[in-house]
């Protein structure tokens, strides 16, 4: 992509909450001649710039909004309840509040653009939010891709380790998030760090800590506990389901009984090698992005 693209940025209410949404795109667009748009739904640890708007010093491709405007999207993501530039409230933020704030962005990018459909792609907890906001309109999903994504967590090693600390979610509607957890999340899947190139994890770091020392608990809550959240039966748009090889969060075994039960034809799923938890932020990143295109644009059936 060459020159810097156009950017953007509203506000939003949910009743008195005050939801920041971004977005992205090679130019301005005009109402009317719009590209196709894409969302971004970010998941527990950070908000949307951290996790999707990614600079790391000396390197390139870790804006998932600058490459997929480059793709030709146009690239929409938001700061969930309690997280980056939206309100902190007394609200956990779990997932299907996650969903309402997708509902009220929705209603933003059809008053910009005019259109009311859109692709949506959510990571770990953020593919949580998608799916549940996709089984409850229809009319809003055109594609739905789920990267990282957990249904009943059984047998996940991830939530296991997890869980250990659900006291500590349930006491506070904050968790505190550090520098070694920021780490962790590229990190804990992949132990020899292969998977992840220096310098991105303390620049994720540095990003998130940012939006400061806490996010919200609710997504850990919903995960650890309240599994599962979204019934595929009632998703009838084309899903393509995501997984790096080394991803703790689910099992096969688990994604594939939610693929299964999808009802639409259109349904795809890929295990990305040499990736973990967070593949656009690896070092197969081009790989994750060949993918995602490859099912954005596919003709529809």
């Amino acid at each position: 992509m060459s020159g810097t693209p156009w950017g953007a940025e509203y506000t939003a209410k949910k009743g008195e909450v005050s939801l920041q949404i971004y977005r992205r795109c090679l130019r301005q667009p005009s109402r009317g001649s719009n590209p196709p748009v894409l969302f971004l739904v970010h998941g527990s640890s950070f908000g949307a710039l951290a996790g999707y708007d990614l600079h790391v010093p000396g390197k390139t491709g870790y804006s998932m909004m600058d490459v997929c405007a480059g793709f030709g999207f146009d690239v929409w993501t938001m700061d969930h309840e309690g997280y980056g530039r939206s309100s902190r409230t007394a609200s956990f933020s779990d997932i299907p509040s996650g969903a309402d704030d997708l509902a009220v962005a929705a209603q933003v990018i059809e008053r910009e653009t005019g259109i009311a459909k859109a692709a949506y792609y959510g990571q770990s907890s953020g593919s949580l939010r998608a799916a549940l906001f996709a089984q409850r309109h229809p009319d809003r999903v055109e594609r739905l891709v789920l990267d990282a994504f957990v249904w009943t967590g059984e047998g996940s090693r991830t939530l296991a380790k997890r869980r250990e600390g659900l006291q500590s979610y349930l006491a506070s509607n904050r968790r505190k998030v550090t520098r070694e957890s920021l780490h962790a999340a590229l990190l804990r899947d992949d132990p020899e760090h292969v998977t992840v190139e220096r310098g991105v994890p303390d620049a994720l770091a540095d990003a998130a800590l940012k939006d400061g020392d806490s996010v919200p608990s609710g997504t850990f809550v919903d995960m650890c506990s309240k599994l599962p959240l979204v019934e595929p039966r009632a998703i009838d748009c084309p899903v393509y389901i995501m997984r790096g090889e080394h991803d703790g969060i689910a099992t096969l075994d688990d994604i594939l009984a939610f693929y299964q039960a999808l009802p639409n034809g259109d349904k795809h799923f890929s295990v990305m090698a040499h990736s973990a938890h967070i593949a656009p932020l690896g070092v197969n990143r081009a790989r994750f992005y060949h993918l995602l295109r490859w099912f954005l644009e596919l003709p529809a059936a």
